[in-house]
Parts: C-alpha cells; sequence; structure tokens
C-alpha cells in the first residue's frame, strides 16, 4: 500500500510526530487527492485527548481538507485529475439507507466513515488530513470554486458546513433573529452564513473583547455573557440560537432567550453531559437539538454559497512542524479564527 507523510498522535498525551500513514491503492470509483492544507478543528484534539471515547493510536487527524486530484480510477466521472477539491468529516456511508438516499449521509442508519478515526471498506483505521495525500471514493469529494482562496477552503469542509446546515435547516433568514453563542472557529463562521442569509445576527461571547471582529463580521449585536443583565435584556429575544462552543453552558439560561418556537441548536460538543430543566422547554415551547455537518449535496451547496457571497474563514497558515503549539492555543482561544496547515510542509513519503 503506498505510504504518505504525516503527523501522528501516539497517545493521548504526547505530542504529535512526524511519521506516516498507508493509503489504499486507487480503486474503480476513488480519487487520489494531494493535499494541500488541512484545517485544525478543536474535534482534533478531542478524539486525540480521548475526549469522545478510546483510540487506536497511532493515529492522524484532520478533516478539514483540500487538495488537487492527482488520480481518478476508470469509473470516476465527477472529478478529473487537476481539480481543486475538498473532503470533510466523512469519507464513506451506506448509501443505502432512508438517511442516505434522503442527501443526509451524516445521520446514515448504518453510521457513516469518519475521515479519520473510521472503519474503512478494508477494515484498517481511516486516516486523516494532516498529510500529504489520501484516497476517498468520489461521491464524497467535494469541489472547491475557483473563487476561494485555497487556504481558506479547508475550514468550510468543517467549520464552514457545521454552521451553515443549522441555519439552512432552520430557516435562519430575513425575518429572522439568530444568536451565535462564541466567536471561535465555528462562531465566526455562523456570524458570517447568518448574515449573508439575511438574518438579524447577535453575538453571544463571554466578554467583548472580539465585538469590534463580530461586527465586520456581520453581526448586528454583540453581547457579553458575563454581564448577567444580558440575560435580562435578551429574554424572548431570538427565533435561533446556534451554540457552537466546546464547553459546557447554562442551558436554561440560554433558553430563556428564544421567542415562541424558538430552538437552540448545539453543534459544540463539550465531552461533559448537559442538563436541562424540562419546565424552561415547555415555556414558549422551546426546543434544544443538534445538528452534525452536513450531507454531501448540502455541503457542496454551501461551498457554492460561499463563493458566491464571498465568504471564508479567518485563517492563520502555519507549518506542520508548529501544530503542537497550534493545539495549545486552539485550548486557550488564542486564534482568531481558524489554524490551517501548509502540507507541503510535511516533506516527502
Amino acid at each position: 500500500m503506498p505510504t504518505v507523510a504525516a503527523y501522528t498522535a501516539t497517545s493521548p498525551t504526547a505530542p504529535l510526530t512526524p511519521g506516516t500513514v498507508e493509503r489504499r491503492e486507487v480503486g474503480p470509483k476513488d480519487v487520489l487527492i494531494d493535499i494541500a492544507y488541512a484545517g485544525v478543528c478543536h474535534s482534533d484534539i478531542h478524539t486525540v485527548r480521548g475526549d469522545w471515547g478510546e483510540v487506536p493510536y497511532p493515529l492522524t487527524v484532520g478533516h478539514e481538507i483540500a487538495g488537487v486530484v492527482a488520480r481518478v480510477g476508470e469509473e470516476v466521472t465527477a472529478h478529473k485529475v487537476g481539480d481543486r477539491v475538498g473532503v470533510g468529516c466523512m469519507v464513506d456511508s451506506c448509501r443505502e439507507c432512508a438517511n442516505c438516499l434522503a442527501g443526509a449521509e451524516q445521520y446514515c442508519l448504518r453510521g457513516f466513515t469518519d475521515t479519520y478515526n473510521g472503519t474503512d471498506r478494508d477494515g484498517t483505521t481511516t486516516q486523516g488530513g494532516y498529510s500529504t495525500g489520501i484516497v476517498v471514493d468520489e461521491h464524497f469529494v467535494l469541489r472547491i470554486p475557483d473563487t476561494i482562496p485555497f487556504e481558506k477552503a479547508a475550514p468550510l469542509l468543517c467549520a464552514g458546513i457545521t454552521t451553515y446546515s443549522p441555519l439552512r435547516n432552520w430557516n435562519a433568514g430575513p425575518g429572522t433573529k439568530v444568536a451565535v453563542v462564541g466567536l471561535g472557529g465555528l462562531g465566526h463562521m455562523a456570524v458570517k452564513i447568518a448574515h449573508a442569509l439575511g438574518a438579524e445576527v447577535t453575538v453571544l461571547s463571554q466578554s467583548l473583547k472580539k465585538r469590534e471582529d463580530g461586527l465586520r463580521f456581520g453581526a448586528d449585536h454583540y453581547h457579553a455573557t458575563a454581564d448577567p443583565a444580558t440575560f435580562e435584556q435578551l429574554a424572548g429575544a431570538f427565533d435561533l440560537i446556534v451554540n457552537t462552543v466546546s464547553a459546557p453552558i447554562d442551558l436554561d439560561a440560554y433558553l430563556n432567550l428564544l421567542a415562541l418556537d424558538g430552538t437552540i441548536v448545539s453543534v459544540g460538543a463539550p465531552p461533559e453531559p448537559v442538563s436541562v430543566i424540562l419546565f424552561t422547554l415547555f415555556e414558549n415551547r422551546r426546543s434544544f437539538a443538534g445538528s452534525k455537518i452536513g450531507g454531501i449535496a448540502q455541503t457542496q451547496e454551501m461551498l457554492d454559497f460561499c463563493a458566491e457571497h464571498g465568504i471564508a474563514p479567518e485563517v492563520e497558515v502555519i507549518a506542520a512542524d508548529a501544530v503542537n503549539d497550534a493545539w495549545e492555543r486552539v485550548l486557550a482561544s488564542d486564534v482568531r479564527y481558524r489554524f490551517v496547515i501548509d502540507t507541503s510542509t510535511l516533506g516527502g513519503s
């Protein structure tokens, strides 16, 4: 099996180190991608550190992948050599269940195959995008529009679709009031997309230190949640709240900010369980929901929407050997707003 250069985790606590991962041979419907950029997602850190379950080390993470098609299988029709393409959080699903057939492969009833730490078709553990190449079935390869700067394309495959999907599915648009909890890697994309959809957008952040950024990204209002007056002032104000933070929040306090039939959707995933007082849901017929990424068709829709509206994440491009420092900065909320690895710095295989 071919090998490619990679940065690899060997334990929950050890730093990532240079190494290699094996890729399968290109099958009839496969696409070989030379990876140019790989985004750094908080999920990468959660996974490696065992927050979401056991990990079969060594593991290469990364599910925000942008690159160029290097080779295609003989039955591939959707992509050709030289195309600008991307891969997000999944690389396979059954494609036969009701959810897959409805274009919601992320909710495959048999379980989709994660880009990393999943079980591939040959029984091996999938390895992610902190590497120089990957082989993926053509169905799970996305077209990156030419107008999206290549180094900014990768985070759209997770941060972009993770926020676009709930905003679209809960009908954010003109006449709706949307709040975004947190202005990090996910939150800043939620603000940009909600604004482009035509919603009135409010950022709810612990402090006002990123207020200028939030307004620049398209927020109409910005409030500090550390101020108790915020929850009094905004009671019953929002049709939709998108919670992007990966830390526990006082869910009941945020539910009280919802208008009649309003919904709070969590896309951030803290490792700890959350609790809610059911009577809080009863008032105003409120709902609490979750959402994860989007199907392949919706992900392509998101990429095309971002290209049309000039939306791209704010990124800091780093060399591969800076990834451990980048992880520490992510944990310290010291990034504005997404790290992206230049995989040319990984070297040869």
